[in-house]
């Protein structure tokens, strides 16, 4: 067996610039993709008469209160906030679509690494021949 200290490949910094860029772009994108298939709540086209908003009517307590107040909140500006609903919705296709790519992501990273492992092993200890048992 051979004595010299094993030095991994190093990715030049080009190689990590565009790594970075391709992992930046897709957060971007994962981002960005529910507001382009329209995957945010409609608002309505009419809007409603409404009486003027008051703590008391969105139902918050002198400490919430408080809290708006801190961060620069009126009963109007924190309105429409508070009122607005989220749809907790499962979309079965979506869900699916999700668990595929995750479960993609997650064999392409297991074989490249188990590609890249079985490199490493062979550059350090070199090819076995046959198997010894």
């Amino acid at each position: 067996m051979d004595d010299k200290a094993y030095r991994p490949p190093v990715q030049k910094g080009l190689g990590q610039f565009v790594d970075a860029l391709v992992v930046l772009a897709l957060v971007y994108l994962s981002l960005l993709a529910p507001l382009l298939l329209g995957g945010t709540a409609a608002e309505s086209a009419e809007p409603e008469q409404k009486p003027a908003a008051t703590w008391q009517a969105l139902q918050q307590n002198p400490t919430m209160q408080a809290q708006w107040e801190k961060l620069g909140h009126t009963p109007e500006t924190a309105e429409p906030i508070v009122t607005r609903k989220f749809s907790y919705d499962i979309e079965p296709w979506s869900l699916g679509l999700t668990v595929a790519v995750i479960v993609a992501y997650f064999f392409f990273v297991l074989r490249v690494s188990d590609r890249e492992y079985r490199e490493v092993i062979n550059e350090r200890f070199g090819r076995r021949t046959g198997r010894e048992e």
